[in-house]
């Protein structure tokens, strides 16, 4: 495997450089001193700041952004063997990196590089705890699969040993990682177009957790079922989080009016430590906070400074984000593409003021779909009223037999009604033309379903 040397920074060149996680990676490398290129689809914020900082961006994917031959080439999985520059690559010898394999390459440059995994809540906890680490003054760098605004951004490049990442498991991209922190915070079947099943995924957790070295510390969930397979074979120290036989458990929940929690956490020991009260809202979230907060103790952070950087956490982007209010009837916006994340944001807004709950849910991909179908009915019809769009394909290509009317269909056997239309401008006005003052509206997927909600703050 090629290695980067930071020490002599030479021109790396990103396949998809607008991408979240590889705009990030860009930024981390002009910050060190590193020639920066790389092709998008298209222009956006991301691509724009980049260029800003001194990254020569291309649009449009072809064998010419190849032309002065830059020393190495990073892709995700989302470029196929087929991507002209993959093959402009291949043809003139250049080597490659995958992006997860020139993530794990930086965090060896940091003497306390956190790895923040597990299915769902990855950048909300990955937030939080950069948040506590901010507001301690550690200056980390910090790698974000999300727009977090308290760092005005995805990305923010530090000058001390502290390295805080999210951490994938699909395609197995977390393993090529370098932990000395690392938190499982759940684990359940997901991207079945890459593990055969949920004993594979496990499979995949375990050896993540294995990367810890012997002065290493994994923070997991306990009430994940069977932890001792994951942890009895570890070296590292484990803390556990979760119920009252872990080492911190959430006690004394309550909500405010807008269904932000509040909690204390018991020890072990049977101290109780708190309060920590939350700006975001759902149970999920002190889950998530636990985990923070677990981790915060660990690096000794003081537990004024926790407090108040929780309490100060307004969220990321596209994580039960508020985004506005048209014709007396407010806007959220969610990420939930998994019906375990669908259920715990519409719990969720159980507790936000309104009349009616609706959802507009966009399916992200056909395989996620397909295999979760009886399950994102249920999950779905937690809410009030439910209008379904396309499905966002991202990856793939339909060769399942598979569309949201198949969804729809699901949905309905269970004696919920659900609609469902081809374009967002219908969907639109229908909205327009039936959501009512109080009601509360949920765009929610991991696709481009937030322009819905956009549109509609336009009118």
């Amino acid at each position: 495997m090629y290695q980067i040397d930071f020490k002599n920074p030479v021109h790396v060149f990103f396949i998809g450089i607008g991408g979240i996680s590889m705009s990030g990676l860009a930024e981390i490398l002009l910050s060190e001193g590193f020639k920066v290129s790389g092709s998008d689809r298209q222009q956006s914020p991301l691509t724009e700041s980049l260029q800003a900082k001194g990254a020569c961006v291309h649009y449009g994917q072809k064998k010419e952004n190849l032309a002065d031959k830059p020393d190495c080439i990073v892709y995700t999985s989302a470029i196929k063997n087929d991507n002209p520059e993959f093959i402009a690559g291949k043809e003139l010898g250049i080597p490659f990196l995958t992006r997860a394999q020139l993530l794990g390459q930086m965090m060896k440059c940091y003497q306390i590089p956190i790895a923040v995994s597990g299915t769902h809540g990855k950048t909300t906890t990955t937030s939080m705890l950069s948040l506590i680490l901010l507001e301690a003054g550690t200056d980390p760098t910090l790698s974000i699969g999300g727009i977090f605004h308290a760092i005005g951004g995805n990305i923010r490049v530090g000058a001390s040993d502290y390295f805080v990442t999210e951490a994938c498991e699909y395609t197995n991209s977390f393993l090529s990682f370098f932990p000395k922190i690392g938190i499982i915070l759940n684990i359940e079947e997901d991207h079945l177009d890459f593990f055969k099943d949920i004993d594979d995924i496990r499979h995949s957790f375990h050896k993540f957790a294995g990367l810890l070295p012997e002065d290493g510390t994994l923070i997991i969930n306990g009430n994940i079922p069977q932890i001792e397979q994951l942890t009895d074979d570890l070296r590292c120290r484990v803390i556990t989080y979760g119920s009252s036989s872990c080492d911190y458990c959430p006690t004394d929940i309550t909500y405010d009016e807008f269904g932000n929690p509040s909690f204390f956490l018991t020890t072990a020991n049977g101290a109780k430590e708190g309060p920590y009260r939350l700006s975001v809202p759902g149970l999920y979230n002190v889950y998530n906070a636990a985990a923070a907060i677990a981790a915060a103790k660990l690096l000794a952070i003081d537990e004024n400074v926790i407090r108040k950087a929780l309490s100060d956490f307004k969220g990321t982007d596209r994580r039960f984000e508020y985004k506005g209010q048209v014709n007396g009837f407010t806007i959220i916006d969610d990420y939930a593409h998994h019906p375990t994340e669908i259920t715990a944001t519409l719990n969720a807004a159980k507790n936000y003021p309104h009349k009616t709950i609706w959802c507009i849910f966009q399916p992200h991909t056909y395989s996620r779909t397909k295999a979760f179908l009886s399950a994102f009915a249920g999950a779905l019809s937690i809410a009030d009223r439910i209008i379904l769009t396309d499905i966002y394909a991202a990856r793939e290509k339909d060769t399942l037999g598979i569309s949201s009317e198949t969804l729809q269909a699901e949905i309905r056997k269970l004696g919920h009604e659900c609609l469902y239309f081809s374009s967002f401008e219908e969907i639109e006005n229908y909205v327009m033309e039936n959501c009512t003052k109080d009601d509360l509206l949920i765009t929610m997927g991991a696709g481009d379903v937030v322009k819905i909600g956009e549109n509609l703050l336009r009118k």
